[in-house]
């Protein structure tokens, strides 16, 4: 029934009920700025999606600093206190009963500059793993690229990394000033490519290990110590040139050791540093990290299913 027929029977008074069907007069197309549909390529990494949502990544940035520390005595000041104690105790337990060498570094910048690089890399792996877990409330209620929140953890953490770098460099100034073998070089400059290592690395790893532990909760067990067991396959508490040759290749295979001892050797002027070491960990990082956000992003289709 058309609308003018309806208004011809209200005026002689009919009362007639409109049909399931009923014809509207056409609207003109609307302009949508942003428009929501599923994936429809593996390959379909959306980022420009992620980069629309910088705003609220910013907030989860700036929520994930606040409350970390919000409810404590210290605060911030506890990025101070956990590398130094645990600098002091390997100063002591590898340095002092265990005799490891530094390489002629003094042991606290040794110690230091590992723990340093290490603690952001697990930092940004052990929080990015549990990113589907810890916000499974958030998932279910509203939209917004799930990979925004664990680039918000990695970004936060450079907040932690920065003063604890700065504390480093504090070290290293006394350190100069009382006369200590310590000689800082052109390798430094590598040390922002350096820190997307880090960060990638972590980042990758994580996305892959939270992708999985919707399914295998026993992986949650499995990166607390593993985690740890890593940092001794890492020349964190001991320099590369201390492994016999005969085993040092394995050692090597680890990515996470050129970007460990390159730090060293741009920082303090000791460490081992090959390009074709620090190009292995590139295209390392890189083939963890693009695969790492693929099965992120197609685990996050059907996440609440089995989470």
């Amino acid at each position: 029934m058309l609308l003018e027929d309806v208004r011809l029977s209200e005026e002689r008074g009919e009362q007639q009920a409109l049909p399931a069907r009923a014809e509207f007069v056409p609207v003109p197309d609307t302009y949508w700025d942003m428009e929501i549909t599923p994936a429809r390529s593996l390959l379909s990494l959306n980022l420009r999606e992620v980069w629309f949502y910088r705003d609220l990544l910013r907030l989860f940035v700036r929520r994930d600093f606040v409350a970390q520390y919000k409810q404590t005595i210290l605060g911030p000041v506890w990025y101070f206190i956990q590398p130094v104690f645990t600098t002091v105790i390997f100063t002591f337990i590898f340095g002092k009963m265990a005799g490891i060498s530094t390489d002629g570094i003094p042991p606290m910048l040794f110690y230091l500059a590992g723990i340093t690089n290490w603690n952001y890399f697990a930092d940004c792996l052990n929080k990015t793993s549990s990113t589907f877990r810890d916000n499974q409330g958030l998932f279910g209620k509203v939209y917004f690229p799930r990979l925004v929140v664990p680039l918000s953890i990695v970004v936060s953490n450079l907040v932690k990394y920065g003063i604890q770098l700065l504390l480093l460099l504090g070290f290293l100034v006394y350190f100069i000033g009382m006369g200590a073998e310590v000689r800082p070089n052109s390798a430094l400059l590598l040390f922002p490519f350096l820190l997307l290592l880090l960060s990638g690395m972590g980042l990758g790893f994580g996305l892959l290990i939270t992708s999985m532990t919707t399914k295998y909760r026993d992986l949650v067990y499995l990166l607390q110590f593993g985690v740890q067991l890593l940092m001794y396959a890492t020349p964190v508490i001991y320099p590369l040139s201390s492994i016999p040759e005969t085993y040092r290749w394995i050692i090597v295979l680890n990515p996470m050791t050129p970007i460990i001892e390159t730090f060293r050797y741009g920082l303090l002027g000791q460490g081992t540093f090959e390009w074709i070491y620090l190009g292995y960990s590139t295209l390392f990082t890189l083939l963890v990290l693009l695969f790492g956000t693929l099965v992120f992003n197609r685990t996050e289709k059907n996440f609440m299913d089995t989470v």
